[in-house]
């Protein structure tokens, strides 16, 4: 249970960070920080969909 929640939460980080070397480029970074690590860990790539979504409406 411990080892899947950390390849969730490691899966998550990686995620935030490779999303973030590519939309450096478009200004459409979403900061790597507890919340957004804690969203995409729980959620998986919908929440990562909708971090996107959400950064592109309000800005």
């Amino acid at each position: 249970m411990i080892i899947k929640f950390l390849k969730k939460l490691v899966f998550a980080i990686v995620l935030l960070y490779s999303y973030n070397l590519i939309a450096v480029h478009f200004g459409l970074i979403i900061p790597i920080n507890y919340i957004t690590i804690a969203i995409v860990t729980l959620l998986d790539i919908p929440a990562m969909v909708l971090l996107v979504f959400s950064l592109i409406l309000i800005f």
